[in-house]
């Protein structure tokens, strides 16, 4: 009997030292030593926590996410026109958003965004609706671009307007229209600006581009996708398209 109280003394602390040790070996940090090493008298060598997450490395981004850094001297572009007429389109220059929903300044038919081809400075943003707007507006924007201005172009919905049907007996509709629509002397600007899938470009096409005023040749940096109903991914509409590449700054201009 005189043995009850030790007893009772030596089982209440092993408890406590079991529960000690396990709560360590649990949620113990580098320096809490596991129940096997208490009884093998082994010391554990320093490792990386067995509890702690092992995550892949997360691939390296580039500006507007490219795969690969632009060379000195070139801008970071990335193109997005918009799927069907529900997601707009997105401009990404040197990992600005010049152009989106979220900027709240992109619309139905064509956005453009204008800019410095010398120091990569934003110019101007402006949306033009080749369905139902005038095609007069997206002219006075084009002509009197200076020499060396960037020109990236993203569609929405519609980028040339369908070809009027000229049997319609409402001569309202058909002037309305006519004026809306993608005309020769805009094919010929954006020609001018370097594009070739423009005269081409018709009802619901999608449509990427960047172009320059006064480039020599034709512009390596557009894409087209044909309205199609046999190819079309959305009911309508084909699929979205999107770019992305490096622009090489214009050297300033001798005075």
């Amino acid at each position: 009997m005189r043995l009850t109280a030790p007893l009772r003394t030596v089982v209440v602390l092993l408890l406590v030292g079991f529960t000690w040790l396990l709560a360590s070996s649990l949620f113990g940090g580098d320096s809490s030593l596991s129940v096997r090493n208490i009884f093998t008298g082994t010391k554990e060598e320093p490792t990386q926590r067995k509890y702690e997450r092992q995550t892949e490395p997360r691939p390296r981004r580039y500006k507007c996410g490219l795969s690969a850094p632009c060379p000195p001297k070139h801008l970071a572009f990335r193109l997005v026109s918009g799927a069907a007429n529900v997601i707009g389109p997105k401009i990404c220059l040197e990992d600005k958003m010049l152009m989106s929903s979220v900027k709240n300044n992109v619309g139905r038919g064509l956005n453009i965004a204008l800019v410095n081809g010398v120091t990569g400075e934003l110019l101007e943003t402006k949306t033009f609706d080749m369905w139902a707007g005038d095609v007069s507006n997206l002219l006075k924007f084009l002509r009197p671009l200076h020499e060396g201005t960037l020109v990236f172009v993203a569609s929405f919905d519609d980028a040339a307007t369908k070809f009027c049907n000229r049997r319609k007996k409402k001569t309202q509709w058909l002037l309305k229209c006519l004026s809306g629509r993608l005309n020769d002397e805009s094919r010929r600007l954006f020609e001018e600006l370097g594009s070739t899938a423009v005269k081409e470009l018709a009802f619901r096409d999608s449509w990427v581009f960047v172009g320059a005023k006064g480039i020599e040749n034709k512009s390596p940096f557009e894409q087209r996708m044909k309205n199609s109903k046999s190819g079309n991914k959305y009911e309508g509409w084909p699929e979205s398209l999107e770019m992305d590449g490096c622009i090489p700054l214009r050297p300033p201009l001798e005075s």
